[in-house]
């Protein structure tokens, strides 16, 4: 496999081409072709090529998961990161007022709303870190596996940062406040590619289509679009390794600001204004965190007691069903399931009996009954 420097010189040369090439309905296959070429030596990069500097897991990177769901903080270097995970979780990350203060993954616990949230201080990302600059890579392979991103930015430093940071996770297939596009792809054996479209695409040509296929040594397979796809979304589709994260932009060091800077970054969507040094907004931010987490709590209830509403299971809202909640509370518990007797607003009455497919609301009471 071809080390670091050759592939980010091809991904280089690609660029360049892209750059001279003119835009218009003739050349829209051949950029389509060069784009999804780009998009496999990142995968590359991401791969970790042999030879290449910065490959490998790190010391501290290896953090196992725990709590119902996990926050990673990303941001350049010294933008207040460890300062925000030191005030909102009491877990000591060296802070100090220089670069590269954390240099491995130091995970926190912070409990809100009855669920524990795992917080991650991730060392500062570079530019170039998808091309393994610094520890980029493995920052960012851990970032993969957070349920939401929070990218933490200096306020007083300019909004550039932003587009550096959010340039970087895409380069590594993460896709912040995106949904997947509506494209569904079916590998088969023969018959050629056929493309299925529900509405016109404006961005797509099937030539295109094609091509983007051939590179992908894609021979045989069904897609539908039930949507105006762009280029990037079908190689996207074809690559099938892309995470979409919800993310919250944490504007830091609000202090330093005059009123008239902060009514300008009440522009910025999915934001969050905070001082981590003045704990100011810390609450806004946690109620953030646990909107964007999308998860719902279900109180458990022995026969004949009171519910325990001091430790719910906390459940994912894509996930939301009696089968899923006593999976979360033990794997072999539904196979002895006989039915579950629901309490709150997911019940038509009060108490219904339901079966395993039945879906659950946010703060619902559930008891199990068991085959005997």
């Amino acid at each position: 496999m071809a080390s670091v420097e050759s592939i980010n010189l091809k991904i280089k040369e690609i660029e360049d081409e892209m750059a001279r090439t003119q835009k218009n309905k003739a050349t829209n296959q051949h950029m389509g072709l060069l784009k999804a070429k780009i998009a496999k030596l990142k995968r590359q990069l991401v791969d970790g090529p042999a030879g290449g500097g910065g490959g490998g897991k790190g010391d501290g990177f290896d953090v196992n998961k725990s709590g119902d769901a996990r926050i990673g903080l990303v941001g350049f270097p010294s933008v207040g990161k460890s300062t925000l995970l030191q005030v909102m979780t009491g877990t000591f990350s060296e802070v100090a007022a220089y670069e590269f203060t954390t240099l491995t993954c130091i995970p926190g616990i912070i409990r809100h709303e009855g669920a524990k949230l795992q917080m991650l201080d991730l060392p500062g990302i570079i530019e170039g870190a998808a091309d393994g600059k610094g520890r980029g890579r493995q920052v960012i392979a851990t970032a993969r596996t957070c349920n939401v991103i929070v990218m933490v930015l200096d306020a007083s430093k300019p909004l550039t940062h932003k587009a550096l940071i959010e340039h970087e996770l895409e380069g590594f297939g993460m896709r912040l406040n995106k949904s997947p596009p509506d494209i569904t792809y079916k590998k088969k054996d023969k018959g050629g590619v056929n493309i299925v479209t529900n509405r016109p695409l404006t961005k797509l040509s099937e030539e295109t289509i094609r091509a983007i296929c051939k590179e992908y040594r894609i021979i045989s397979a069904d897609f539908v679009f039930r949507c105006d796809a762009t280029e990037d979304e079908f190689i996207d589709v074809c690559e099938g390794n892309r995470v979409y994260l919800p993310c919250i932009y944490v504007m830091n060091k609000i202090d330093a600001l005059s009123l008239e800077e902060l009514e300008l970054l009440d522009k910025v969507e999915h934001y969050c204004p905070l001082s981590g040094n003045l704990k100011w907004n810390l609450e806004g931010f946690l109620d953030k965190i646990w909107k964007y987490c999308d998860m719902i709590r279900v109180y458990t209830k022995p026969k004949g007691q009171d519910p325990d509403w001091t430790d719910p299971v906390v459940l994912p809202r894509n996930k939301r069903t009696v089968e899923a909640f006593c999976n979360r509370i033990h794997r072999n518990m539904i196979k002895s399931f006989k039915h579950a007797i629901v309490y709150g607003a997911s019940a038509k009455h009060r108490p219904q009996t339901v079966g395993k497919d039945h879906i659950l609301e946010d703060e619902d009471v559930v008891q199990i009954v068991k085959k005997v």
